[in-house]
């Protein structure tokens, strides 16, 4: 039941999701795709977790914050995916109210808390590299925890603004979402109810996370580069830099696609466009993650490798 009566209107209580495509054919073929790529999003995060987590070697602040990472990579992924899967083999892909609201929320808790994360492991960098000598004081266990706190309110908040913006839209006529998921804007669309103050306290508050964020990540990398520039040792040089590639990768892969979904004018691209756009930031980055930090980490290749080592030798 996708309505009901009340008073003169008749209030949706439930959404169809348009989805990716309609081409049986095709779907069949993302069905497989995106389920592959969602088993390994949460085999690379779960082994990365496990990882840090057993290996003394990796009880460091900047392991912290990846494992962090990887708990929000599957949380982020998980918000939507599931649900896509099971859509995508549906002819008609609905989901009800509430859960088009715990969905919006998810993804609106996840999205923020990775931008903090990724924030605090620059700063993280920038400490390491600029003040090595005070490392262990300014990025102390309860400095640590209180840039989670930090990391993990934010979320929160991000969260509660757009949940209570879409339970306090009405909507009362077509409940067609030309998405995949219930992203916010295609639902303001479909709103029958005054949309200024809903709009625009989701759009305040996502933007304020990024320009926050982005903001801490510049500073970090201009003094790291600074810091950088001014030694003498080509060897320490290529260390430093080495320390922080892992971590501009997915700064770039996560912002770059942000950017593309929330800054540009959406006149310069389709729904189609955002739509692809949209996998890649919700389904692909959260696999691309962990195989960013093992592949180009040497430190969680030394761990893999001696954890691996134990198991066969013991």
């Amino acid at each position: 039941m996708d309505s009901l009566v009340d008073g003169n209107h008749t209030a949706v209580t439930g959404f169809i999701l348009l989805g990716l495509t309609e081409d049986p054919t095709l779907r069949v073929t993302l069905f497989m795709v995106i389920l592959c790529i969602y088993l390994v999003t949460i085999s690379g995060n779960l082994s990365t977790i496990i990882l840090i987590r057993i290996s003394p070697q990796l009880h460091r602040p900047t392991y912290f914050f990846l494992s962090h990472l990887a708990l929000t990579d599957i949380g982020y992924s998980s918000s939507v995916t599931p649900n896509m899967l099971v859509n995508i083999l549906m002819e008609t892909n609905t989901v009800s109210y509430l859960g088009c609201g715990i969905q919006l929320g998810s993804a609106a808790f996840f999205g923020p808390l990775e931008s903090f994360l990724l924030a605090a492991m620059a700063y993280d960098r920038f400490v390491a590299i600029c003040n090595p000598l005070l490392y262990s004081t300014k990025m102390s266990t309860k400095v640590c925890e209180q840039l989670l706190s930090v990391a993990y309110v934010g979320g929160f908040l991000d969260a509660s603004s757009f949940t209570i913006s879409f339970f306090s839209l009405f909507f009362c006529g077509p409940n067609r979402v030309n998405h995949f998921f219930c992203d916010f804007a295609p639902l303001v669309k479909l709103s029958c109810s005054d949309v200024s103050i809903p709009a625009v306290v989701p759009s305040f508050s996502a933007g304020s996370i990024i320009v926050v964020t982005v903001f801490v990540i510049a500073i970090s990398y201009i003094y790291i580069l600074i810091t950088v520039l001014k030694m003498h040792s080509t060897e320490g040089r290529h260390k430093a830099f080495s320390t922080c590639t892992s971590h501009l990768t997915a700064v770039t892969l996560f912002y770059g696609t942000v950017t593309f979904i929330y800054v540009m004018p959406k006149s310069s691209y389709s729904t189609d466009q955002n739509k692809v756009v949209s996998v890649f930031y919700l389904v692909v980055i959260p696999m691309l993650n962990p195989l960013i930090y093992s592949l180009r980490n040497n430190e969680i290749k030394a761990a893999l490798k001696q954890q691996l080592d134990r198991k066969i030798f013991s």
